[in-house]
């Protein structure tokens, strides 16, 4: 019996909530389990394939993505966005404010030493560095009013990877297939073709970031061996087999244990996608079945080094989209010179880096065309920022992100247009600014996916490739 006299005392806050734990936490997961389809993803988490393909958020014009990445910076007034003012004042001071950029050297007015010539049925001016390049215009949308926060390769080269120009958030390619997953089993979602320049930034450019780890780019060589960790060591196949097969039932306990772990998760991942890959990539890889007019195409056979690197990275790229691969970057050769980053030697540099690009990209458009694999594949031509119309030093241009050009391709872009319009000497972008986050946002809508749908819960907010910004630029939108 208790005495009707005894009062229990007060529990202290701490005792309150010790006892209160459990309760908590089955709050917490009831509202968990609540949410629409959650309590299924807990108890299957480990039997998905993160990779598998995942439904848009509306029907998508494009399923791939081919981003060409022209590495230090191509000269808009040099290439797609033709400035007569730049001939008539060649010599002269600037008769415009100038902005910092990465250096102080300002020189004066530096015209183009290239001639523009109207390309295809839409007559599309293009310079002379492009002949083959330029026979595509009516296949492109040529963006003349690009804009990026960022005159400095590094933090540049992560705003135009990642939406942000610090180290370490998700690549584009990481959200895409993030977003979409891929079409493809034995080869990664996402493919980045090192022709032999990493950007400055290095592999955080192809990073997963806040990201499950799974999604980041894997990097393969353009020439000799793609990828040096998915060779077998052991003498035989079934001697593998019953390793991996251990490896899985000692895996799988783990995670049954300590629960859900990013990088584990990713080893694992990683650990069957090299097996796979094992008897994929060789055969991705060997060009030896490709017709004598497709190595042609591409310039294989080409006498200039570079065009034969970068014109296998193009091939490779065609055939991983074949593959169902989602996204695939592909980087610069070496020329002998700094990328595009022509500060003095402008002429040579530009036209040895465009020497290398000029035919594989054109015969990659051809192919695309050819295969009926254009129409969904989005192709993305350009660097992390242009060039001033000013010289540096004689013969050189510094870095300029307050307005150059990229173009897009395929993939629902409305072909043979002009969208937006730099200054008088190409310097500014005074028409139609599309913002990096506004390319981020198309590149996404084109794939069927709302940018701002298309977050991850970190650090109690929901993230996303454009941050707060961006708009879709519908006009380029077929």
């Amino acid at each position: 019996m208790h005495c009707r006299r005894f009062i229990a005392p007060p529990i202290s806050r701490r005792d309150m909530l010790a006892r209160c734990a459990n309760g908590f936490g089955a709050v917490a997961l009831a509202a968990l389990l609540g949410e629409e389809g959650h309590g299924a993803d807990i108890a299957n988490k480990h039997d998905v394939d993160p990779m598998a393909p995942k439904p848009s958020h509306y029907p998508a014009k494009a399923k791939n993505v081919i981003f060409l990445f022209m590495d230090g910076g191509p000269s808009q007034v040099d290439t797609f966005d033709p400035k007569p003012r730049l001939d008539r004042e060649h010599g002269q001071p600037i008769k415009a404010k100038v902005q910092p950029t990465q250096f102080n050297n300002v020189g004066k007015v530096l015209k183009c030493p290239w001639a523009f010539r109207n390309r295809g049925q839409s007559g599309i001016p293009v310079s002379d560095l492009f002949p083959l390049v330029g026979e595509h215009v009516d296949e492109m949308a040529i963006v003349r009013s690009i804009v990026s926060n960022f005159s400095e390769h590094t933090a540049a080269n992560y705003f135009m990877h990642t939406g942000n120009g610090l180290q370490g958030k998700p690549s584009h390619g990481a959200w895409v297939t993030y977003g979409l997953g891929s079409e493809c089993r034995d080869l990664p979602g996402f493919v980045v073709l090192n022709g032999g320049l990493i950007p400055p930034g290095g592999v955080d450019c192809f990073g997963s970031g806040f990201l499950p780890a799974t999604y980041q780019g894997s990097i393969f060589k353009a020439e000799g061996a793609p990828v040096a960790n998915i060779r077998p060591t052991e003498p035989g196949p079934d001697v593998q087999s019953r390793k991996l097969a251990l490896m899985r039932h000692l895996d799988r306990d783990v995670l049954e244990r300590v629960g859900h772990h990013d990088q584990l998760e990713a080893s694992i991942a990683n650990y069957e996608l090299a097996f796979k890959m094992q008897t994929s990539v060789p055969g991705l890889m060997d060009l030896a079945g490709e017709s004598r007019a497709t190595r042609q195409l591409y310039g294989l056979d080409d006498q200039y080094g570079p065009t034969r690197i970068f014109g296998r990275e193009c091939l490779v790229a065609r055939r991983l989209i074949e593959r169902g691969v989602r996204f695939v970057e592909l980087l610069c050769p070496g020329v002998g010179h700094d990328r595009w980053d022509q500060h003095g030697n402008l002429k040579d540099g530009h036209e040895k880096n465009a020497r290398a690009v000029d035919k594989p990209i054109a015969g990659l458009l051809t192919d695309l065309k050819a295969r009926g694999l254009l129409d969904e594949t989005l192709v993305i031509w350009g660097g992390e920022f242009g060039r001033t119309p000013m010289a540096q030093g004689s013969d050189g241009r510094d870095h300029n992100p307050f307005g150059f050009t990229m173009w897009l391709a395929g993939g629902g872009i409305k072909g043979g247009t002009i969208h937006g319009a730099t200054d008088d000497y190409g310097y500014h972008a005074v028409e139609d600014k599309v913002h990096v986050h506004d390319l981020h946002a198309t590149m996404l809508h084109l794939l069927g996916m709302d940018h701002k749908k298309l977050t991850y819960r970190f650090s109690g907010r929901d993230m996303r490739l454009t941050d707060v910004h961006g708009e879709v630029v519908s006009a380029i939108i077929a």
